[in-house]
């Protein structure tokens, strides 16, 4: 399988199209098997009891995923989330960035389904785990 985005082309497009949250996240790794994505975590990311909201774990997957499926097809900033379901398993460590690992599972011509393990840095237990569906417009079409 060849990718039509590295590690530079995503971390670009995501600051083009995304601005106003790609200074939340960094490309911390592309290849066949998926993307890795940090969240930068900062005190705007934290609920009360200082643990990372759930919408801000529910970004970085959903974002994670997204990059992996333009890894793949190229630059079409108009796919789109159409399902997703989270799992949210375990407290985020105090003060750690949060790392998904999104994978795509089925990449077909108007549907990807895909899953993110969400972990603290450094902790090997996973934090939460999503599956999401994203609809590919027609002329983005693998």
């Amino acid at each position: 399988m060849q990718l039509r985005m590295d590690q530079a082309a995503l971390t670009t497009f995501l600051s083009r199209e995304f601005g106003q949250v790609a200074d939340d996240f960094a490309v911390e790794r592309v290849g066949p098997e998926g993307v890795v994505l940090r969240l930068r975590v900062a005190e705007r990311h934290l609920r009360p009891g200082g643990t990372v909201s759930g919408p801000s774990i529910f970004a970085l997957a959903d974002v994670a995923i997204y990059l992996a499926i333009l890894a793949r097809i190229g630059p079409v900033a108009l796919a789109v989330t159409t399902n997703c379901a989270i799992d949210f398993m375990r407290k985020p460590a105090a003060g750690r960035d949060l790392l998904g690992e999104a994978r795509v599972l089925k990449l077909g011509r108007s549907l990807a389904v895909g899953d993110v393990m969400v972990f603290s840095e450094g902790a090997p237990e996973p934090v939460a785990r999503a599956g999401l569906t994203y609809a590919i417009p027609p002329k983005a079409a693998v």
